[in-house]
């Protein structure tokens, strides 16, 4: 394959293991969450800083305790390097909190990776979250009045989200 068209491949490959990160977390689904991890990798999020698959054993019950998450991922920039590279995402990640009382979390920040590539394969190998930013507010969610009333689909955790089951 000449190089250029493998740099396509190798960044598509990447991005992958990054989406799959994201639904990993907001659905609570601990194989997938893995999948973008080498068993040997590390993860700093602050509040967990260590192995990576220990990170995503701690993380999902943390998310639990969440009513939602959604991680939306920007921006990526990738420095490739034969079968490694540097990455910089941006992230917002939304969180919905508590039940009565509920408060919205919205956290703006970039996942700083090193990925690797082995036998064919990209996952991250050292990962650092970065905050630059966060907002906290009552939540105004609604899910019965006008239009939402009739938005019957809704998002779950691992298994019950609509998408174990589509198709």
């Amino acid at each position: 394959m000449d190089a250029e068209l493998q740099t396509v491949v190798d960044k598509n490959a990447i991005q992958d293991v990054l989406v799959r990160y994201c639904r990993g977390v907001d659905r609570c689904d601990l194989e997938m969450l893995r999948s973008a991890y080498w068993q040997d990798a590390t993860d700093d999020h602050g509040s967990f800083s260590g192995n990576a698959w220990e990170f995503c054993d701690y993380l999902i019950p943390a998310l639990k305790r969440m009513q939602r998450t959604m991680h939306l991922i920007s921006n990526t920039y990738i420095e490739l390097q034969n079968d490694s590279a540097k990455c910089e995402t941006y992230c917002i990640a939304h969180h919905l909190l508590g039940d009565d009382d509920a408060h919205e979390m919205i956290v703006g920040g970039r996942y700083l990776d090193l990925f690797e590539k082995r036998e064919g394969f990209w996952r991250i190998k050292t990962r650092v979250y970065v905050m630059d930013w966060n907002q906290n507010n009552p939540a105004t969610v609604n899910w019965t009045d006008g239009m939402y009333a009739k938005l019957e689909t809704r998002g779950a955790r691992y298994p019950d989200d609509p998408w174990y089951t589509f198709g």
